[in-house]
């Protein structure tokens, strides 16, 4: 069997972290970033674009923001064909995700909407996904040799997106609030008495509050990307997203602050 070659669009710290894992599972990885600011594997090709990183990748995995997903499949779609597939694991709306799907379609690519399901630094690859569109189960036929934590969900576009985003309403309104609890604490010189109260709701310790800090800090940039895409994924059907919102200027604060 050949060896299988995937491209990895986006090198940031989800990016590489996936191209290096691939790379020293024996995977043929290839990838491009206009900001590469990560150490890759040696194994990885860093190519001269996108388009060139494409080229002759059996899939394709866009790491990208939201805001240039759209960019960064257009540049590539001339490489498209029936035998290649085009995983989209950006976290934005269902509808964008969709729309991609639609613009990419004349090509007969396969594609597939991944949701990543936890934070990938301590899993890398081995992170839980949750797919669905039509090129899914093609995918995970593809990588089973690889024994990734790939689920499918359906054949159907933006159905993966959507349960990630309403997971992140729990999730991230949840850190929001422990931030601002803790911040409060502080203020008052009763850090203790709130992390007691915090416990109380959500079980734990005090590793499990910090994670919570921690993570918002560390990621706010792509959290607010995350949280800009629940809050239009809501108001598409009428949802006023007044807590997801507050959650979004509690990670802007957080950015600010970095």
């Amino acid at each position: 069997m050949d060896q299988l070659h995937v491209a990895i669009l986006g090198l940031g710290e989800a990016g590489s972290r996936f191209a290096n894992d691939l790379a020293s599972l024996g995977v043929n990885v290839s990838g491009w970033d206009p900001k590469l600011m990560r150490e890759l594997n040696a194994a990885v090709y860093f190519a001269k674009s996108n388009l060139e990183a494409c080229r002759e990748a059996d899939i394709i995995l866009s790491v990208n923001l939201s805001s240039v997903s759209e960019a960064v499949a257009r540049e590539v779609l001339p490489v498209l064909n029936s035998k290649k597939i085009y995983a989209e694991m950006n976290t934005s709306s269902p509808e964008k995700k969709i729309g991609i799907h639609h613009m990419l379609q004349s090509t007969g690519v396969q594609f597939v909407d991944i949701a990543i399901m936890a934070p990938v630094p301590p899993k890398g690859i081995f992170t839980p996904f949750l797919t669905s569109g039509p090129g899914a189960l093609i995918l995970q036929e593809k990588l089973s040799h690889l024994n990734l934590h790939l689920s499918v969900l359906n054949g159907i576009v933006g159905d993966a997106s959507t349960r990630k985003l309403l997971r992140s309403i729990v999730y991230k309104g949840i850190a929001a609030v422990i931030c601002e609890a803790v911040e409060a604490g502080k203020a008052f010189e009763l850090e203790g008495y709130v992390r007691e109260q915090i416990q109380s709701i959500i079980g734990g310790n005090n590793e499990l509050i910090d994670r919570f800090i921690e993570g918002s800090v560390t990621h706010a940039e792509r959290r607010i990307h995350e949280m800009e895409a629940v809050a239009q994924m809501l108001e598409s059907k009428g949802i006023e997203p007044i807590l997801s919102k507050a959650a979004c200027e509690n990670l802007a604060k957080l950015k600010n602050r970095k």
